[in-house]
């Protein structure tokens, strides 16, 4: 599957999160930091979904960029 996630924040201080996934959230110094630790953050979120026998929910979520 794959997510859409937002980061969120300046240089020093991003978060991220997935829309598809309440409660599923990350912060880092840098954008690797935040991207790297967002893919765990899903793989444990999903994880324990399973366990708690919960549906995993199916992507929706779209992104599009408007250049101005």
């Amino acid at each position: 599957m794959r997510y859409a996630i937002v980061i969120e924040g300046e240089v020093g201080n991003y978060s991220a999160y997935v829309p598809d996934l309440p409660g599923c959230v990350t912060a880092g110094e840098t954008l690797d930091d935040v991207t790297h630790d967002m893919f765990e953050a899903i793989q444990l979120h999903l994880d324990g979904m399973k366990e708690d026998g919960l549906p995993i929910p199916e992507p929706t979520t779209q992104v599009e960029y408007v250049e101005i």
